[in-house]
């Protein structure tokens, strides 16, 4: 069985390949996400003087494409994902026994789920039964990185936003 079996065990898609360094998504830092063949294409800035966790996913011209911030006084972990003065994404965090799971709200556009062991980085992130990414550090030979394999068609700054709020979110003593 593939890294890419949907339920319909049709062939997998094409994807795209990136690495994240996973220590360094941390309040105040500021670092590069690579694509497969280890070029800077996004920079993820975050920003030391808010109040809530913030961050910026850039692209490697240093155009802004997502901002994500969390959101204070919650009953439950949330972090936001904005496109410009539009929010995009709104995670929610859930704890159940030993494994947590994200929520992902889309708005009108729907909801995406993510599944998985977080805290060792191998989780999926799904949208109406069908795969959209997978997060994993089995694949990555540099210690402390870890890949995300996406689909070609999906929104792939957002995948990516995603993660950034996962890591923030899972491993918050960092």
């Amino acid at each position: 069985m593939g890294l890419f079996r949907n339920k319909h065990d049709e062939a997998p898609p094409a994807t795209a390949m990136f690495q994240m360094q996973q220590k360094m998504v941390s309040f105040g830092d500021d670092f590069w996400i690579e694509n497969g063949l280890g070029q800077k294409v996004y920079k993820v800035d975050g920003k030391v003087l808010h109040v809530r966790k913030t961050f910026v996913l850039e692209d490697a011209q240093g155009n802004e494409l997502l901002k994500i911030a969390g959101r204070v006084l919650r009953l439950r972990d949330t972090m936001v994902i904005e496109r410009g003065d539009e929010t995009v994404a709104t995670l929610h965090k859930h704890l159940i026994g030993f494994r947590d799971r994200f929520d992902i709200d889309l708005g009108e556009r729907g909801e995406m789920f993510a599944r998985g062991n977080f805290l060792d980085h191998e989780y999926k992130i799904w949208r109406d039964d069908v795969e959209l990414a997978e997060v994993s550090k089995r694949w990555m030979r540099v210690r402390d990185t870890y890949g995300i394999s996406i689909v070609q068609d999906a929104d792939i700054p957002l995948i990516l936003a995603v993660c950034v709020c996962i890591d923030a979110m899972s491993h918050e003593t960092r």
